[in-house]
């Protein structure tokens, strides 16, 4: 009787065993993900992207038009410093006034002095030969000092020396 009942529970684990492989079939040579599932993932990847990278983008514009506006500040300061042992206001940002170009060694603006006199000048960033043409409006800033009175300018694709001075509050936050 005990034999029977061994050769019972055998049976049952040889049964139980059997009814798992059966259930659950192993696919010889299917391994991985199918070509649906794989063009759902590029789907999603894509609307992801297409959603944040302009995005990134325009942040990454914002932080070097903030590089720019700190390089403009630079030369108001250093304009400052040459006025009081000079004559008139410096034109030469590089060599006179020692301000480079934030960024990388060419820059993502162009920096330049114009209209230098006794009482004011105009200083210039100009992004628009770079990756900061894309940046609309503040493409290009200025700043000019006139008697001792600040104002400010941007625009896309204006020519500098044309500039409309006026508070710009999108390029010019403070």
């Amino acid at each position: 009787m005990a034999q029977r009942v061994l050769d019972a529970t055998r049976g049952a684990a040889h049964n139980a065993a059997h009814m798992n492989l059966t259930r659950h079939p192993r696919r010889h040579g299917a391994a991985g993900f199918t070509l649906i599932e794989l063009m759902v993932a590029l789907v999603v990847v894509g609307i992801l992207l297409s959603v944040a990278l302009p995005s990134f983008l325009d942040s990454v514009r914002k932080g070097r038009r903030s590089e720019a506006v700190a390089a403009l500040a630079a030369i108001q300061l250093a304009q400052e410093r040459w006025r009081s042992n000079n004559v008139n206001y410096s034109n030469s940002v590089a060599t006179e006034l020692k301000v480079t170009s934030p960024t990388k060694p060419g820059g993502y603006y162009t920096l330049a002095v114009s209209d230098n006199t006794a009482t004011g000048y105009v200083a210039t960033a100009d992004g628009s030969a770079s990756s900061q043409a894309n940046d609309g409006q503040c493409a290009k800033l200025a700043v000019r000092m006139t008697g001792g009175a600040v104002e400010y300018a941007s625009c896309a694709t204006c020519a500098l020396t044309s500039l409309t001075f006026a508070a710009t509050d999108r390029c010019w936050s403070r």
